[in-house]
């Protein structure tokens, strides 16, 4: 049987594997093709995951959360265009998509003044940039429900085949 890690700040990997009440062997067992050894080096941050080892890590782990992680904080194209989507209770979910959608809705018209000549003029500036920021909030809201769907798919709180 393996020792209980005392680290305190662990990486999500391993606080994914813990959260499973798994040993590195046991996840390595689990894994498949992925090492206790390379479990501890990912896990120590000596070194970095693959793509592909996240990808099973995400299904044997079933946390849907690693993709999103890996992109934004480990994959350098990811980094750049990938933003964290944090896990969230579909409650708070639907409440940050309904004030951002009544703040767009109020911006509508002034979205349409904005772009009706095909250009965004120096005085518009600010007001183009706030509603930027709103269309960004609804893109990370619409991410973190997509996340909550995958995570409740992944740990069986919902059918997969009901979503089609």
């Amino acid at each position: 049987m393996g020792r209980k890690s005392t680290k305190e700040n662990k990486n999500i990997y391993q606080t994914s594997r813990e959260a499973l009440g798994l040993t590195r062997e046991a996840a390595a067992d689990l894994l498949e093709f992925i090492s206790a050894d390379r479990i501890e080096k990912i896990e120590s941050e000596k070194s970095l995951p693959h793509p592909e080892e996240v990808l099973v890590m995400v299904a044997g782990y079933k946390n849907p959360s690693l993709c999103n992680h890996y992109c934004s904080q480990v994959c350098p194209i990811g980094q750049e265009y990938i933003p964290e989507v944090k896990v969230k209770d579909l409650s708070q979910i639907t409440v940050e998509m309904m004030v951002s959608l009544n703040n767009l809705n109020k911006q509508r018209d002034r979205l349409m003044e904005i772009t009706v000549d095909g250009k965004i003029s120096e005085d518009e500036m600010v007001d183009f940039r706030n509603i930027q920021s709103e269309l960004e909030k609804i893109s990370l809201t619409i991410d973190s429900l997509k996340l909550w769907v995958d995570n409740s798919v992944a740990t069986g709180k919902m059918d997969k085949s009901l979503l089609k």
